[in-house]
């Protein structure tokens, strides 16, 4: 399954996420942690991350879709799953595959806000330089990538793509 070419290799984001994970494990250290997915593309950052926190952590997960083009977002959200778990006092980290506009994030976290967790903060494996329409603090970054259209490692196009373990660019012809 050929995507055009990789820009960031198997090797890289196992690296990055054993990173990742020994911060996360330092800055939560005698609290417990909630890690919320936002499906779908975070769900493989999210299962290698969670391994590397030594931590006890518990999950959850969210669907949300937002209006748009294919490739961009319109920021207008719509929650399709919401979390089993209430949140109100405690420790969330919640998880994305990439921030791009910010736009739908911007939302969410406003959202889940108002339900008073105790924290709240945001792991994302990418995040999208100058990309940001609204600007979303993102605590713990994987890799700042440019504007191109990514794939893999759960970021999709069309709903392929998501099961190659590495991030590629996607090739225009597969457009």
């Amino acid at each position: 399954m050929e995507t055009g070419r990789v820009l960031i290799s198997e090797e890289q984001i196992a690296e990055r996420l054993r990173e990742m994970g020994e911060e996360i494990t330092r800055d939560y250290e005698g609290r417990s942690l909630l890690m919320v997915g936002i499906l779908r593309g975070a769900f493989m950052v999210m299962a290698d991350l969670a391994r590397r926190v030594r931590l006890p952590v518990e999950f959850d997960f969210m669907a949300v879709a937002s209006y748009g083009a294919a490739t961009k977002t319109s920021g207008v959200v719509r929650i399709l799953k919401d979390l089993d778990e209430e949140i109100a006092g405690r420790h969330v980290l919640l998880v994305e595959d990439i921030v791009d506009s910010g736009l739908t994030l911007d939302y969410l976290l406003k959202t889940l806000r108002l339900r008073r967790p105790a924290s709240m903060e945001l792991a994302s494996l990418l995040v999208k330089k100058d990309m940001q329409r609204v600007p979303v603090e993102v605590r713990y970054t994987g890799f700042t990538i440019g504007p191109e259209f990514v794939v893999g490692y759960g970021l999709d196009f069309d709903q392929v793509y998501r099961n190659l373990p590495y991030i590629g660019v996607l090739d225009q012809h597969s457009l």
